[in-house]
């Protein structure tokens, strides 16, 4: 790979966002991606590097998003004559570009470390960042004395209570470690993003005196149900070495067992609570009624309006066709 797609994939890694790497393993001329080509696709489409143009651009659009929500990688088929039966593993599509040709397209999701955000100075704490860091979880630390002499295994540290700059996706993990200081500002922290598990280290008594403070202080009910408290699975542990074990058992199964959608976690909690819209910045990606194609939006070569709604077209070829029988087409969209 070229050094720009190294320094895309290192800014990623490090931002905590995943991206799919693209390289093509077979081609037959005329095609213009060749053997040993590559690329890299970041989740709201920007593409470095290069595996073709066309028809091939649009589907690998496609099939990374689809990568990214399923974190399996696959293997695809661009081919002017695809089998009826495909091998085994190997998704198919049509060529339909004038310059023919055909690539197979091995795509593969980098999907981020599980990020742990301890919000806290406890010595709990500290022992869950020390288990953390031992299997290669990102860690965030947030405290007064947050930094890097402190607390040497976290690799983000914020003195103030605001996850305002840190990214949250489908793995990024909450807990607060707090244990009597500032017990009621740490939840309210974590509670003011939309985050896929919040957990807090305490005993039940002292649970329900923190949520009763939370409720008169306007956190509603349904937030508090959303947390995990006490946080960890039950193993009987007594020392904070072994309570940092079970949260951390507790949060790994949490992210082995549940999938979700990155997208669900990637919006803060007052855009959450409003209806779902589609992410402006995920790649838009229709279909061309001619030959089946997905296109991406951004790349359709001709748009026209049929019955008050745009028709999406990825080449001369298909928009001929369409104005021969826009009728039968358009019979297509409606299927």
């Amino acid at each position: 790979m070229s050094n720009e797609i190294y320094e895309m994939a290192s800014d990623l890694i490090t931002q905590g966002e995943p991206f799919a790497t693209v390289t093509v393993v077979r081609n037959e001329a005329p095609s213009s991606g060749k053997t040993g080509d590559k690329a890299i696709v970041n989740k709201t489409g920007v593409l470095k590097g290069w595996v073709g143009g066309g028809c091939v651009y649009s589907i690998v659009l496609k099939e990374v998003t689809e990568a990214l929500d399923d974190g399996k990688p696959r293997l695809v088929r661009v081919s002017p004559s695809p089998q009826s039966d495909p091998p085994r593993g190997v998704k198919e599509y049509k060529m339909t570009c004038y310059s023919g040709g055909e690539v197979d397209l091995y795509i593969e999701p980098v999907m981020p470390k599980p990020h742990l955000v301890i919000i806290g100075k406890s010595i709990i704490g500290r022992a869950l960042m020390k288990a953390a860091k031992g299997i290669d979880f990102r860690l965030t630390v947030i405290n007064e004395e947050a930094n890097a002499e402190v607390f040497p295994e976290a690799d983000q540290h914020q003195s103030n209570f605001d996850l305002g700059g840190i990214p949250f996706n489908k793995h990024t993990f909450i807990v607060v470690a707090t244990q009597g200081d500032n017990d009621e500002r740490g939840l309210q922290t974590a509670l003011s993003v939309k985050c896929r598990y919040v957990g807090f280290i305490c005993s039940r008594k002292k649970k329900d005196a923190v949520f009763t403070n939370l409720l008169n202080m306007g956190v509603s009910q349904a937030q508090l149900d959303e947390v995990h408290a006490p946080t960890g699975t039950d193993i009987n542990a007594k020392t904070p070495q072994e309570v940092a074990i079970s949260i951390l058992a507790e949060i790994i199964q949490e992210y082995r067992t549940k999938e979700v959608s990155f997208e669900s976690f990637s919006a803060p909690l007052a855009a959450a609570k409003t209806e779902a819209t589609e992410d402006p910045k995920r790649p838009q990606i229709v279909t061309n009624p001619v030959c089946g194609m997905p296109i991406s939006l951004g790349m359709a070569k001709y748009i026209v309006e049929q019955n008050g709604a745009p028709i999406y077209f990825c080449c001369d070829g298909c928009k001929v066709k369409f104005d021969a029988e826009p009728e039968k087409y358009s019979k297509q969209l409606s299927l």
